[in-house]
């Protein structure tokens, strides 16, 4: 029996500030397998950003799940900007034929200072090596993050209440 309810309970959503959030795949299957299916997933996470709801910070897709830092904008509430991603991104996945790809409800944790910002980054980038993956960060196709690119500006961040 889901939960997911539980996962609102003091959910908050604060325009500017940034938030680590988990997106798991339906029963936990390694639905994110195929590049041409990540790609557009990637693509439904760009989109957002091209429409000025959210500024992507770092993401990986895993084979089972996704992890997502992103600043929201004041254009929606954190709710909104996942519900409108997991709509796009599994009316995609059913043009590949296939079903449900997404578990109900969200992890979300509220970014509170520069360290923690930090901290999600490199726990984000690291997740395919602690999962056995690759041996090697480079090596894994399906993630990225603003620090990549050194000219990449870094938009000014709430912390706190």
């Amino acid at each position: 029996m889901h939960r997911s309810y539980l996962l609102r309970k003091g959910r908050v959503s604060k325009a500017n500030h940034y938030y680590a959030i988990t997106l798991v795949c339906h029963e936990r299957n390694n639905l994110f397998t195929s590049l041409i299916i990540n790609r557009a997933v990637i693509n439904e996470m760009r989109g957002l950003e091209r429409e000025q709801l959210i500024k992507s910070n770092t993401f990986v897709i895993m084979p089972n799940h996704i992890h997502w830092l992103l600043q929201l904008s004041d254009s929606a509430t954190l709710s909104e900007v996942i519900r409108s991603f997991k709509g796009r991104s599994a009316t995609v996945y059913r043009q590949f034929g296939r079903q449900k790809l997404w578990q109900k409800g969200f992890y979300d944790h509220l970014i509170r200072n520069t360290e923690d910002l930090n901290s999600c980054a490199r726990y984000i980038v690291a997740n395919p090596l602690r999962a056995n993956l690759i041996e090697n960060i480079a090596d894994y196709p399906y993630w990225d993050s603003i620090y990549l690119n050194s000219q990449q500006r870094v938009y000014p961040a709430t912390f706190g209440n």
